[in-house]
């Protein structure tokens, strides 16, 4: 009987290193601006460039979940393995590793985007300045309770407004209002995961805002992500029609949200029940149960653009 453990590929360090299942958070609003480019911007789709922008987004998300893995490690708030636990807390890699590895992430992502700037304008220069110094000091911002901004702006708004400018070569707002619900219900992943970790986040003198809100308070403000997300959408859908605004108005089809009330329900029921949960991993694992809400939300969202696409041509 071989009791020697199964070798761990260098691949497979490098994948838990990146954390690729967090993509989704940060693709998704790539994915989003562009359909909103074509079907509401009525520009002809440019699929290399978006192709560029998205593998650009996943290059430097991955960057920044390494760096902010580097930081976390050696600031010990990485100590025991879990479930998503990256390869530094596992032994598998060196934090010295990580980082380089990290550095060489941002570079090559920076170097994508530059590809895409000199294609499409200054406009997107800016966007992306904004979004790499973000996720390169997301573990400074996240210590002072501001990463919940940060992935706000960095995998919502900015994400869905760099996709809006490569396939558009123009600023507009409806990318950055219409994306406003994904964006929340990306920091609802964050602040499920630092709801999760407030104690030892406080022992180690971690400010998040989910220790500054308290347990009580961040029940309130996770569910003011999960639902107020909804009822942003339905805001967008019939105010603009009862008032005179330039901002269109989002078209019904985005109705089919509705699709998504249950498992927001299913994830109010979890947080709802975080002391005595129906199975023990509920509320320890509400950020990845979030995470998949988001992709719902999100793939939703972006079916209501092309379903209206449709009819306009029928």
């Amino acid at each position: 009987m071989n009791d020697n453990p199964t070798p761990i590929s260098s691949l497979k360090k490098w994948l838990v290193a990146a954390r690729p299942w967090a993509l989704p958070a940060s693709t998704m609003p790539v994915v989003f601006g562009t359909s909103l480019a074509v079907v509401i911007g009525g520009v002809p789709l440019a699929p290399f460039r978006f192709l560029q922008a998205l593998l650009a987004m996943m290059i430097l998300h991955s960057a920044a979940n390494m760096l902010s893995d580097v930081f976390d490690f050696r600031r010990g708030l990485d100590k025991d393995v879990t479930p998503v636990s990256g390869a530094i807390v596992r032994g598998w890699l060196s934090d010295k590793a990580v980082a380089a590895g990290s550095i060489i992430l941002f570079v090559v992502g920076s170097a994508l985007g530059l590809w895409l700037v000199a294609i499409t304008g200054t406009v997107l220069l800016v966007i992306g300045i904004i979004g790499v110094l973000i996720g390169a000091s997301y573990t400074v911002l996240k210590y002072h309770a501001l990463g919940d901004m940060a992935v706000f702006l960095n995998f919502g708004l900015l994400g869905s407004l760099g996709a809006w400018v490569v396939q558009t070569r123009e600023f507009s707002w409806i990318p950055v209002i219409w994306t406003v619900p994904m964006a929340m219900l990306v920091s609802a992943i964050l602040h499920a995961n630092n709801w999760r970790d407030t104690v030892s986040d406080t022992e180690r003198r971690v400010k998040t805002f989910a220790s500054i809100l308290g347990d009580r308070g961040s029940f309130v403000y996770y569910g003011f992500l999960i639902f107020g997300s909804l009822a942003i959408i339905f805001g967008l859908v019939i105010v603009p029609r009862l008032i005179s605004s330039k901002l269109p108005a989002m078209p019904w089809t985005f109705a089919i949200i509705l699709l998504a009330l249950p498992r927001a329900r299913q994830l109010w029921g979890r947080a709802k029940r975080r002391r005595h949960p129906r199975q023990p991993m509920d509320f320890i694992i509400l950020d990845g149960a979030t995470a998949n809400y988001n992709l719902i939300f999100g793939l939703l969202c972006t079916a209501a653009l092309w379903i209206q696409y449709v009819l306009e041509l029928i």
